[in-house]
């Protein structure tokens, strides 16, 4: 298992989400944007915005996703 905070997926704090793979920390990440913002979090509302603005536009949200992954798999087991 590894962790990764909001911030360090593109978002405002350090709330960490813990998996065993990138995805599972990718929807954790988007889940968490999600439901901050339903709360009236608007300091997630830009990161929010991005999260989707990635996927209307593949290729640069596939360079995002790509990043991500590698970064996830430098981390250290917790």
């Amino acid at each position: 298992m590894k962790t990764m905070t909001c911030k360090q997926l593109g978002g405002p704090c350090e709330f960490a989400h813990h998996g065993e793979s990138a995805d599972d920390v990718i929807k954790a990440q988007d889940q968490h944007l999600k439901d901050a913002v339903a709360q009236g979090d608007e300091t997630h509302q830009e990161a929010l915005s991005e999260m989707k603005g990635r996927w209307k536009r593949p290729i640069s949200g596939m360079g995002w996703y790509k990043k991500t992954k590698k970064e996830f798999a430098a981390l250290a087991e917790d």
